[in-house]
C-alpha cells in the first residue's frame, strides 16, 4: 500500500471529521448490484473498522455478511479505491474492546465525529454492527 494511502487509513483521534469519511461499495445481497454509501471509519489497535453506531440492520452490513469483498473509497485528501474484505466482529470481548476505543474517540472533547455527546458504550455494544476491514496485499 502506498505510504500516503496508508497514512489516510491509519487515522488517529486527531483526525478531522472529513478524514474519517469514506465511501464503501458493497454487493447487494439480493440484487447482486453494487451499492455505494458514505460512512465513517475507525482505526483501533492497528486495525480498520466500519461501525453502524446504533442503526439497526444497516444494508451495508447485511451486504458484507453475504459478500465480504468490497471497495473502500478514500476521498478526502488522498483518493484511492482499495480492494477490501470485511470480517463481522461478533465475539463479545472483541466487540467490547474495539467499541470501547471507538466510543472514547467519539466522546473526546473536540468530538471530531460530530455525534451527540456522550456516546453510550453499553448501547453501542448491544446494537452496533461492527466489521474489521482488511486490505489484501
Amino acid at each position: 500500500m502506498d505510504a500516503a494511502v496508508r497514512r489516510a487509513v491509519e487515522i488517529t483521534p486527531a483526525a478531522t471529521t472529513r478524514q474519517r469519511i469514506v465511501d464503501v461499495t458493497t454487493t447487494g445481497r439480493r440484487t447482486g448490484l453494487p451499492r455505494r454509501i458514505e460512512i465513517f471509519f475507525y482505526h483501533v489497535a492497528g486495525r480498520t473498522y466500519l461501525c453502524s453506531g446504533t442503526v439497526d440492520r444497516p444494508s451495508w452490513y447485511v451486504n458484507l455478511v453475504a459478500e465480504p469483498a468490497f471497495t473502500f473509497h478514500l476521498k478526502h485528501g488522498v483518493r484511492a479505491d482499495l480492494r477490501a474484505t470485511a470480517r463481522p466482529v461478533t465475539e463479545d470481548a472483541e466487540r467490547r474492546a474495539v467499541l470501547t476505543e471507538i466510543v472514547a474517540d467519539l466522546n473526546q472533547p473536540a468530538n471530531p465525529g460530530h455525534l451527540p455527546q456522550p456516546v453510550d458504550l453499553e448501547d453501542w455494544v448491544r446494537r452496533c454492527r461492527l466489521v474489521e476491514v482488511s486490505f489484501p496485499d
